[in-house]
């Protein structure tokens, strides 16, 4: 029986003995009573740990309410709770349903448990129409257990690849029933779902490198699903056959080939786990462990075999692969073209060999493609209809190269028609005759033709040469060269004709005055082969560039030699001019005339005086006689005294024809000398005049006395005016002086008028007062004065 408080004592036990008496029976079924009360069945679900309410949906307020627990399996009925609206009772058994409590009439399990898993009746008492009506309402809760997270296990984490791998997925709790699924996560990220696995046990039979990753196993019931932690599946396998890649990529039938210079990188990847340890080797000798070789700079050296040897350390085991690498260069320099004339037509030729492999090469012409050939392409092209300046481009290919390399040729016809030239080789012994045609792309092909229009040889391109024997009879020959080029039209050619030499002279007879120049000159009038021109001298002497006073002038078909300075008695006479070529000698003469200048006056020498100390000396000299001038030429003698005279030398020779003195320098006192002087006329000297010595200057001391008296004068004169004005101006000082001031003005006025009538200066004139003064007279006593003057000589 349910306990009460004391408080609600009586109603409490009033209500247990009423739903006691309508309390159904010992069976577990509800009781019916007269009033015929109402019985239903309902089934509810809750979650462990949740919150569940259990509602007796009443229809008019209940006086009491009354809930009833029987558990699974057991048919006592426990009381759980009572209520009659005012107050409530919760039995203290209810707390192994979870926490239990009335909301009116229904009743709330929070927190719920395990043991709430059961049957509840709810009992309601009501009154209506003045009688008490019971109603029951059978409730079936299950309690529902939530999926606890489950655990991925691995019978083998880490098996080699070929066995058999259980994996269960392991969970403590959960209301069944339950569902499981699996899920793989691959090392790369990336995951599947394994579908048709829905039991807690996986097997992987054989197990694969495609099975290494995580895998996960997800549970779940009525209530959750929960997955498990990853658990990592290991294969161990490999390692695989490797595989080589190249960078840059190029396939070759045999292998991989790249370019010289360029960065090359060979990679090596075998599956394999754990990861493969790689070692590379060329033409059998280990060259670097890695992956990944790296060749900084091909070379032509770094073509060979390249093995890759990938081993598994945790199995102990190996495999390798193989291949070919190639390096490719290209040929040096770029392609050549080249176009030779033909008979109709022209020959394209285009040539670019060395490299590996060959460069392929293609034509191009102005009406399409042409034949394609590696390393050298050879096209013949009609030149019917061929317009001038036709371009064809031959296309130069190789692999190592990013671009197309070109090169051109444009056709041309050559200009104006052929030349026709002849030289002799050395020794005269040969006629070379040469024709040429510049100019023209394809050059131009020229045949020497003989004057019976047979051909001399075989044709051939510009220059043409054809050698001849020197023969006399080759003169008056004509020979023709005749050119063909495929752009221009038949009938070009030249002739040229053999010739002895012809000559002839400006001026056959030649006068020049001394020391002026001479010009002879020859001309080639004809001559095939060109002739070689020579001057000779009256002696027969040749004349070249070194000859000195001779110099040779070439023009073109003149020569011209320039006689300088000439000279009587070396340059006068005949001169021959020369022509030589390989058929014979041509000459003509000229005869040179020196004539002498006219003799200039005959000279005197006039003064001839030292001066500076016996150093130097003025010579003067006057001319006698008709004739011209062109100058003076001074000559000096030295000698010792008691010697014989020396040899004549020149002291002056740069004196004009006006001069008529001069002086001469840098003579030494201790030397006699003697000078000459001649006039001329051009080169042409006159007689020299008669020999004459320098002489000392004559002594004079009159300027010298002459400058010391006047020096005097002066000096007194200023200090007696000086004194004159002191006393006129101070008369006491001075009584004396002061009267004799008015006739002395007076007597200077007179010297004054006198002294006008001077003589010139630089003479002596004795002069006298025309006045007489007696006081003046007494005043001035005589005065003798003696003046001493050495003179020495001197320069002006």
């Amino acid at each position: 029986m349910v306990g009460v408080s004391a408080d609600q004592g009586p109603l409490s036990c009033r209500l247990l003995m009423l739903f006691c008496l309508l309390h159904p029976g010992a069976s577990g079924q509800p009781h019916s009573t007269p009033n015929n009360p109402r019985e239903e069945d309902v089934s509810l679900q809750g979650v462990r740990g949740s919150s569940v309410e259990l509602d007796c949906r009443p229809g008019p307020a209940p006086i009491a309410v009354l809930w009833s627990f029987t558990p699974l399996g057991s048919l006592v009925l426990q009381p759980i709770a009572v209520t009659n609206g005012a107050s409530t009772r919760i039995e203290s058994g209810a707390s192994a349903l979870g926490v239990v409590s009335l909301r009116n009439s229904s009743l709330v399990i929070e927190e719920l448990r395990e043991g709430a898993h059961g049957h509840f009746l709810c009992q309601t008492l009501l009154v209506s129409g003045g009688q008490v009506h019971t109603t029951y309402l059978y409730l079936t809760l299950t309690v529902l257990v939530p999926v606890s997270k489950p655990r991925v296990q691995l019978n083998d984490s880490s098996p080699v690849e070929g066995l058999s791998v259980v994996a269960t997925c392991a969970v403590r709790e959960g209301t069944e029933p339950l569902t499981f699924s699996w899920h793989h996560h691959t090392p790369q990220g990336s995951g599947e779902v394994l579908v048709g696995l829905s039991e807690p046990r996986l097997q992987l039979d054989p197990v694969n490198r495609t099975h290494l990753g995580w895998y996960v196993c997800s549970a779940s019931n009525a209530v959750n699903q929960l997955s498990s932690d990853g658990a990592f599946l290991d294969v161990i396998y490999g390692p695989d056959k490797p595989v080589i890649t190249v960078e840059p990529l190029g396939f070759i039938e045999d292998g991989f080939w790249a370019s010289e210079r360029e960065e090359v990188i060979l990679s090596c990847l075998a599956a394999s786990n754990p990861p493969s340890h790689y070692v590379w080797f060329r033409d059998d000798s280990q060259i670097h462990t890695g992956p990944t070789y790296v060749i900084a700079s091909a070379s032509r050296a770094h073509t060979g075999l390249y093995t890759c040897l990938a081993h598994n350390r945790h199995l102990d085991t190996h495999t390798q692969t193989t291949v070919q690498l190639t390096i490719y260069y290209p040929p040096e320099g770029q392609p050549s073209c080249a176009v030779l004339p033909t008979l109709g037509g022209v020959t394209l030729l285009c040539n670019w060999t060395g490299g590996f492999p060959n460069a392929q090469l293609h034509w191009a012409g102005p009406q399409g493609m042409g034949p394609t050939a590696p390393s050298n392409v050879t096209w013949s092209y009609p030149a019917t209809g061929l317009p001038n300046g036709s371009i064809f481009t031959c296309m130069g290919q190789h692999p190592t190269l990013a671009m197309p390399i070109f090169c051109r040729v444009t056709l041309w016809e050559p200009p104006g028609n052929p030349t026709c030239r002849t030289t002799a080789t050395v020794g005269d012994q040969f006629i070379m005759l040469s024709c040429e045609w510049p100019g023209g792309e394809p050059p131009a092909m020229l045949s020497w033709l003989d004057r019976h229009q047979q051909s001399l040889g075989d044709p051939r391109s510009s220059p043409a040469v054809y050698l001849l024997q020197a023969q006399s009879d080759l003169a008056g020959r004509e020979f023709t060269c005749q050119g063909y080029h495929p752009l221009k039209a038949p009938g070009s050619h030249c002739q040229l004709r053999l010739e002895a030499p012809q000559l002839a002279v400006d001026e056959a007879r030649v006068s020049v005055l001394e020391g002026e120049e001479a010009w002879l000159g020859c001309a080639l009038q004809r001559g095939t082969p060109p002739a070689q021109l020579i001057w000779l001298g009256p002696q027969q002497q040749q004349f070249k560039g070194s000859t000195y006073g001779f110099v040779l002038h070439p023009e073109g078909t003149h020569l011209r030699l320039q006689v300088r300075d000439a000279d009587p008695a070396h340059h006068r006479g005949t001169y021959q001019c020369v022509a030589r070529n390989a058929l014979g000698n041509s000459s003509r003469n000229v005869l040179l005339e020196v004539l002498r200048y006219p003799a200039p006056p005959n000279v005197t020498i006039s003064h001839l005086t030292y001066r500076r100390q016996r150093r130097e000396v003025q010579l003067q000299w006057a001319i006698h006689g008709p004739g011209n001038l062109t100058g003076f030429l001074v000559e000096q003698r030295a000698s010792v005294p008691s010697s014989e005279a020396g040899v004549w030398e020149v002291a002056a020779s740069d004196i004009e024809p006006e001069s008529r003195d001069r002086r001469l320098g840098g003579l030494d006192p201790g030397v006699l000398y003697a000078f000459r002087i001649l006039a001329m006329n051009h080169h042409t000297a006159g007689y020299p005049s008669e020999v004459k010595t320098p002489v000392d200057p004559a002594f004079s001391a009159y300027p010298a006395v002459l400058g010391a008296a006047g020096s005097g004068v002066v000096v007194t004169l200023v200090a007696s005016l000086l004194v004159f004005l002191y006393a006129a101006r101070h008369p006491h000082t001075f009584p004396c002086l002061s009267r004799l001031l008015v006739p002395m003005e007076h007597r200077q006025q007179q010297r004054g008028s006198r002294e006008s009538f001077e003589t010139p200066a630089g003479t002596e004139t004795a002069t006298t007062s025309s006045g007489s003064d007696p006081v003046q007279e007494s005043t001035d006593a005589p005065v003798n004065v003696t003046i001493t003057v050495t003179a020495t000589p001197q320069g002006p």
